[in-house]
């Protein structure tokens, strides 16, 4: 399994977003500039120019037509997909960490972090069909709890909001009225900050990853801890095949470690594990820092990694991929 090695940011990677045909790949990093790649061989198609600061996450809709990006410079901006040009702009008052389109692309979920005296906050708003209808304002803003919220995704039919962030709590939320539904508890939670969170295929669960060294499967509408995936080092970023009962972990190591690791091979590796059985089954190495971003394809042939290195590397599977038994 070749990986192919697409470099064009400047900057460590933050973020990979497939789009649903998993023709397209997004990838967002420190560097400003948000990348779209052809998924199959690595090609750059191109960059979207407009912010100024790093690019935590991005989305983009069913269609492939319009992308949605958030960032450090306080803003999060739609994009349309294929001409690059900018759409419009929600402005915050502090740095846009996560976004997360809405099935049916009708509305977005979009995180701040806290900055100076505001707490973290989640945004809902609308996104008009017609740009020229789209307007800044929130139809919905919950004030978030202590800490950076690391990621929000939107729960099965639209109903709940799921969040997740540095206090290691994960919580559900109401996308109508802003009420908080469910919250892990502590024992069966996360110890340290949750740094990931990625949604199974159909949506009825979902995968968080930690500091603490770990990956965590959870059901999305009970929140119930399903299975956990035990890992050296902190992680950093998850993702789940949508054809293999497959978990991939991606992270960094302790900073007390670095001295001691090979400095030319590429240590930092992928770790595949069995959903089921929770063992590890299978590691993919080569980045030369920790892994900041995974996203499977959704035919699940393929999946890339992205890097502090700067790097991302898209990794087609061999016909043995798909025969692994334990």
């Amino acid at each position: 399994m070749r990986p192919i090695l697409m470099k064009g940011h400047e900057r460590p990677l933050t973020f990979l977003k497939y789009n649903r045909d998993g023709d397209l790949l997004f990838s967002c990093a420190k560097d400003h500039n948000p990348t779209v790649w052809f998924a199959d061989n690595g090609e750059r198609l191109g960059t979207y120019r407009g912010h100024n600061g790093a690019v935590w996450s991005c989305d983009v809709s069913r269609d492939s037509m319009r992308l949605i990006t958030g960032s450090a410079d306080q803003k999060a901006m739609l994009w349309h997909v294929q001409t690059g040009q900018q759409l419009f702009t929600f402005n915050f008052d502090s740095p846009a960490r996560s976004v997360d389109f809405a099935v049916g692309d009708k509305l977005a979920v979009i995180t701040t972090d806290p900055f100076m005296e505001l707490s973290s906050a989640i945004h809902v708003k609308r996104i008009a069909t017609d740009t020229s209808d789209q307007t800044g304002e929130s139809i919905l803003v919950i004030k978030g709890p202590q800490g950076r919220i690391n990621r929000a995704i939107w729960g099965p039919l639209n109903k709940t909001i799921i969040s997740a962030g540095e206090d290691a709590v994960i919580r559900i939320w109401d996308s109508e009225t802003g009420k908080l539904l469910k919250e892990v508890d502590k024992e069966s939670g996360h110890k340290k900050t949750i740094t990931s969170l990625a949604k199974s295929a159909d949506g009825s669960h979902f995968l968080t990853g930690s500091l603490d060294k770990s990956a965590k499967l959870w059901d999305a509408r009970s929140l119930s801890l399903i299975k956990t995936y035990v890992t050296e080092r902190p992680v950093n970023a998850v993702a789940m095949s949508p054809l293999l009962d497959h978990v991939v972990i991606g992270g960094g190591q302790d900073a007390s470690a670095v001295t001691t690791t090979d400095h030319r091979a590429g240590k930092f590796e992928a770790k595949f594990f069995d959903r089921i059985l929770q063992e590890e089954i299978g590691g993919v190495k080569g980045h030369f820092g920790p892994i900041n971003a995974l996203a499977f394809n959704p035919d699940g042939k393929s999946f890339s990694s992205g890097g502090e290195d700067g790097y991302v590397r898209l990794h087609h599977f061999d016909r043995d991929y798909f025969n692994i038994k334990i």
